[in-house]
Formats: C-alpha cells, sequence, structure tokens
C-alpha cells in the first residue's frame, strides 16, 4: 500500500500511487489529496481494496474528503470514486469545485476531459500530459485537434508544476508541454511525407512514421496515426486511396 508523497514546495498536495501498473498507466495511476479541512481527492483510481484504505486514512489526516473530483470518467482515474464517501463531480470548465482550483475543459484524451488549476499556478493535469511518455488520443477522445489545442491552452497558463495523472510531477512545464506539441507535429510531418511520397498502406504508414516504437506499443501508436488521419481528413489534407 503506497503512503503520501509530498508535492515538491506544496505541503497542500500529496499523491498517492495506485497499485496498477501498465503500458497505459506507467507505475500506476496517481491520486492526489489537496487542501484541508475538508482535502480534495483528485482521481481516486483504481477500484482496489488498500488503494482506497490508503486514501482515506491519508485524507482523515487532513480533516476528511469534502469532494472528490474527476479529471475524467476513464476507470483507472475514477473507478474507486463512490467508495470514498463523498460527492463526486466531474466539473465543467470556469467552475471553482473546491476552493481555489479553476476548471479547464482540456478535450483530446477523451471528449470529458478536464484540468484543475491552483491559484498559484499548479496544474492537475489529469491524462492530457503524462510524466513520461505520451499520452492516447483515441477515437472517442474528441479528435487530435481538440488534443493539440487543449495543449497550447494549458501552455498560456503560467505553470510552475504539473500533478499528472501518471508518472512523476512535471517541475518544469513549459518544456514539457513544447514536448508534447513538437513530439504531435514531428509525426504529422513525417506522415505527411510519406503520403506525400504516395505511400497508401496504413501497415506503411505505420511503419515509417513510427519506426522507433518498439513492437509492444505499436497497437497504441496505430491508434496515434488514425487521430493524425482523421485530422487530416477533417482540414481537407488526405489523400485518397488508404488502404490497410
Amino acid at each position: 500500500m503506497a503512503g503520501l508523497e509530498e508535492a515538491p514546495g506544496h505541503p497542500e498536495i500529496g499523491r498517492i500511487l495506485a497499485p496498477n501498473p501498465g503500458p497505459m498507466t506507467l507505475e500506476g495511476t496517481n491520486t492526489y489529496l489537496y487542501g484541508a479541512d475538508p482535502c480534495a481527492v483528485i482521481d481516486p483510481g483504481p477500484d482496489d481494496d488498500g488503494h482506497v484504505e490508503a486514501i482515506l486514512s491519508a485524507a482523515a489526516e487532513r480533516g476528511g474528503i469534502g469532494v472528490v473530483l474527476l479529471t475524467h470518467s476513464h476507470r483507472d482515474h475514477a473507478a474507486a470514486a463512490k467508495r470514498l464517501g463523498a460527492e463526486v463531480v466531474l466539473p465543467r470548465e470556469g467552475e471553482q469545485p473546491h476552493g481555489d482550483l479553476r476548471v479547464l475543459a482540456t478535450p483530446g484524451h477523451s471528449v470529458d476531459h478536464v484540468c484543475f488549476l491552483t491559484r498559484d499556478d499548479v496544474c492537475f493535469a489529469g491524462d492530457l500530459v503524462l510524466g513520461l511518455g505520451s499520452t492516447i488520443v483515441g477515437p472517442d477522445g474528441g479528435g487530435l485537434a481538440a488534443y493539440m489545442e487543449s495543449l497550447r491552452l494549458l501552455r498560456a497558463e503560467p505553470l510552475h508544476l504539473i500533478c499528472p495523472g501518471h508518472g512523476p510531477w512535471i517541475t518544469d512545464p513549459d518544456a514539457k508541454l513544447k514536448e508534447y506539441i513538437g513530439h504531435r507535429e514531428e509525426r504529422e510531418a513525417r506522415l505527411l511525407a510519406a503520403l506525400d511520397r504516395g505511400e497508401r498502406s496504413r501497415a506503411a504508414l505505420l511503419a515509417d512514421a513510427w519506426d522507433d516504437v518498439p513492437a509492444m506499443m505499436l497497437p497504441m501508436a496505430a491508434m496515434a496515426m488514425e487521430a493524425h488521419l482523421e485530422k487530416l481528413e477533417a482540414e481537407g489534407r488526405l489523400p485518397d486511396g488508404l488502404t490497410a
């Protein structure tokens, strides 16, 4: 059972790592406790008895749980929510669901995705940004164009710490967000170059533009490619004749 880890420079923020490691979740889901008397629980994670016990124990030392907040509704972030004995909220943009927290709509990974921003410029980013690697933009997430706009929207905030849904603390938010935007733009450029050469096979496009991806991650890379292709089609830049 993981203990509570304090955020660098922010004793009001604590993190508990959920025991659900995997290719999509890295070491596991990060559950956050914010504030005190009472605290907010952000992304309570999977429905695991030990993890729920750890959240309740840590929250008791902060005066209990006032609200459970979700960055989005995927099960690895939300499944334990109803076991914590407090109101569960996936708020809308502009709301202040707990204390000074402000809500920013950030679709792309999921259509209902939001980030939470504190008054002192800390962001609870859910799956918009991970501490390591890149996040998935699936077919039901709102599209790659929406995801890119969400990244740019967050980059416009004067952040000095990002608390990601998975992976380590992000202590240089601007560099990370710049890296995320550049990574997607580079993939798109490589995909367009292959299309301009006349390539129309999805398998060949994947092998060309995602040639640095390990074999075990190719299914996720194929999903990412489809998001790029859908974006290009919406922009009128996708040529005819694509095959499997």
